[in-house]
C-alpha cells in the first residue's frame, strides 16, 4: 500500500523511503489545476464519457506532479475499489426499490391519492410533496419519467398553467437528489470521508434542509416563472397520458406505498437518534444495540426495504412475483454508468490524497479564515457550471476537501454539512451542458431560453437556499469532533 507524502521544512513533499520521488508544491498546485481542465474539457468539448474523463484527469495530476504513472493507477485503482464497497452496494439496492415501487404501482397510488385529494390553489404544494416523495428513493432522471406525465396531466386538468405544476414537483425532485443519501451524489461524497462520513446523520440534517428550501423556493418561484414562462401543458402528450391513465389497474394501497417509500429512511434515521440520544450506543454489544445497528445500517436498511416491498407489494397489486423479480435486474443497467462514475471520482480522491495534495489544500483552509462550507459550496459551483454533472462536481470537490477535513480532525456532524454544501453547489446553474437541462426543454416543449428562464433559475435559489441553511447551522456547530 503506498504511503501518503509528507511535509518537509523546504517545501517539497517527499513520499515514502521507498519512493525515491519529491513532490515540489508548486508542481503539485500546477498539477492539480491542468488536471481540472483536462476534466472540463473532455466532457464538455470532446464529450468523453466521465469514467474516462476521470482516469485521465487522474493521471494527469498524478504523472504531473511527479508521482509516477505506475503508482498513480495504483493509488486510483485501489481507492476506486474501496469506494464501489462503500457506495456500489447502496446504489444498486436504491435503484432495485426504485423500480419495484414504480413497477408495483405504489408510486402511482401517492400520486393519484394526493392529487384527488387537493383543490387548485394548494396543487404546487401538494405537487412539491409529491416531487419529494418520489424523489427520496429514486433518482432523479426516474422520477422525472415518472412525473412529467402527471404534471402535465394534472395542469391541465387544474387549468393552471404549466409552469405552476412543474416547477415546485422538480424542486422536490432536485433537492432531494442533491441533499438526502441514497443518492448517488450523496452517497458519493460521504465515502471520501470514511472516518467521519454518516449516511444516518446526512439524513438527518439533509431532508429538513431540504424540506425547508423547497418550502421557501417551490411554490413561491413557481408563481414567478409562470409569469416568465406563461404557457399551457403541451395536449398531443397529455392525450396519451389521459389514455394511459385510463387502464384498469389494482394498485396498492397508499398508506402502504408511503410506508415503502420512507422505510429505508426511517431505519436509517434510526440509529443516528440512538447513537445521538445514548453515548457510545454505536460500540456497545448488547443485543440491543447490536440489533439497532445491524438493521440501520444503510446496507441492511435498503436491503430489509427491499425485500418488505417486494413481498407487501406484491400481494397488495396481485403481479406476479417473476414480475417484481424482473424488475431487479430491469433497474440495474440504468445505474451502471453512474457505478463507474462514483467509483473514479473515489479513484481521482486517491490519486489527490496519495500525491500529497490534499495536504496543500488542508493546510490553506487550516490557516485561512474561509469556511470550509462555502469553500466546497464554490468549488462544486466551479466544476458543475464547467462539467455540466452534479455527480462529478460532487466527487471532484469532496476528493479534494476531504484530506481537509482529516486535518483539521472534523467531526460527524461537520462532515454532513460540508457534504450537504458540496451537493447544494453541484446542482446550481443547470445549462446547456448538462443532460438534465435537456430533458425538462424537450419534455414540456420549452425553447432555450425558456428552459434557462425556470429550471436554470430553479437549480440556482435551491443551491443558494440549502447554502444559507448550512452556514446558519455551522454557528453552532463545532468543526472539531
Amino acid at each position: 500500500m503506498l504511503l501518503a507524502s509528507q511535509p518537509t521544512a523546504d517545501g517539497y513533499l517527499t513520499l515514502a523511503a521507498s519512493q525515491a520521488v519529491s513532490l515540489n508544491t508548486t508542481q503539485l498546485g500546477i498539477s492539480l489545476v491542468l488536471s481540472l481542465a483536462v476534466l472540463i474539457f473532455l466532457v464538455t468539448v470532446v464529450k468523453l464519457h466521465p469514467f474516462v474523463s476521470l482516469l485521465g484527469a487522474a493521471l494527469v495530476v498524478g504523472i504531473g506532479s511527479g508521482y509516477g504513472p505506475v503508482a498513480t493507477l495504483t493509488s486510483f485503482t485501489g481507492e476506486f475499489g474501496s469506494t464501489m464497497g462503500s457506495v456500489g452496494i447502496l446504489i444498486g439496492l436504491g435503484a432495485m426499490i426504485g423500480k419495484v415501487l414504480m413497477d408495483t404501482g405504489a408510486t402511482d397510488q401517492v400520486v393519484n391519492t394526493l392529487v384527488a385529494k387537493s383543490k387548485p390553489a394548494t396543487i404546487p404544494w401538494i405537487m412539491a410533496l409529491i416531487g419529494a416523495l418520489i424523489g427520496l428513493p429514486m433518482f432523479f432522471e426516474v422520477g422525472l419519467v415518472i412525473l412529467v406525465p402527471v404534471i402535465i396531466l394534472v395542469a391541465r386538468r387544474t387549468k393552471l398553467p404549466l409552469m405552476r405544476v412543474a416547477i415546485p414537483t422538480l424542486a422536490g425532485l432536485s433537492i432531494m437528489h442533491a441533499c438526502v443519501p441514497p443518492h448517488p451524489g450523496p452517497l458519493a461524497a460521504l465515502s471520501q470521508f470514511k472516518q467521519t462520513g454518516n449516511v444516518g446523520l446526512t439524513m438527518m440534517f439533509g431532508i429538513p434542509f431540504a424540506l425547508i428550501t423547497l418550502v421557501v423556493v417551490g411554490p413561491a418561484f413557481s408563481r414567478l416563472a409562470s409569469r416568465w414562462v406563461p404557457i399551457q401543458a403541451p395536449a398531443d402528450f397529455v392525450a396519451k397520458s389521459e389514455q394511459a391513465g385510463k387502464e384498469e389497474t389494482r394498485l396498492p394501497s397508499f398508506g402502504l406505498s408511503v410506508c415503502c417509500i420512507l422505510l429505508p429512511a426511517v431505519l436509517m434515521l434510526l440509529t443516528s437518534i440512538f447513537e445521538i440520544a445514548v453515548p457510545g450506543f454505536k460500540d456497545r454489544t448488547d443485543g440491543l444495540a447490536q440489533t439497532i445497528n445491524f438493521i440501520g445500517n444503510p446496507v441492511m436498511a435498503l436491503a430489509i426495504a427491499l425485500i418488505v416491498s417486494m413481498l407487501v407489494l406484491k400481494a397488495a397489486s396481485g403481479i406476479s412475483w417473476k414480475t417484481v423479480n424482473d424488475s431487479l435486474g430491469a433497474s440495474l443497467p440504468a445505474v451502471a454508468g453512474i457505478l463507474l462514475i462514483v467509483g473514479a471520482g473515489g479513484g481521482f480522491k486517491g490519486v489527490l490524497v496519495s500525491t500529497g495534495i490534499g495536504k496543500i489544500i488542508g493546510t490553506f483552509v487550516e490557516h485561512s479564515n474561509i469556511s470550509i462550507f462555502l469553500l466546497g459550496w464554490v468549488i462544486a459551483v466551479f466544476v458543475r457550471i464547467a462539467t455540466g454533472s452534479a455527480t462529478v462536481s460532487i466527487l471532484t470537490t469532496a476528493g479534494i476537501l476531504s484530506n481537509a477535513m482529516t486535518m483539521m480532525h472534523a467531526g460527524s456532524t461537520a462532515t454532513t454539512l460540508l457534504v450537504i454544501a458540496i451537493g447544494a453547489g453541484s446542482i446550481f446553474l443547470s445549462h446547456l451542458n448538462d443532460a438534465g437541462f435537456w430533458l425538462i426543454k424537450e419534455y414540456f416543449g420549452l425553447s432555450v431560453g425558456e428552459t434557462l428562464k425556470t429550471w436554470s433559475v430553479l437549480e440556482c435559489l435551491l443551491s443558494v437556499v440549502v447554502l444559507v441553511l448550512v452556514m446558519i447551522a455551522s454557528i453552532f456547530v463545532p468543526i472539531t469532533a
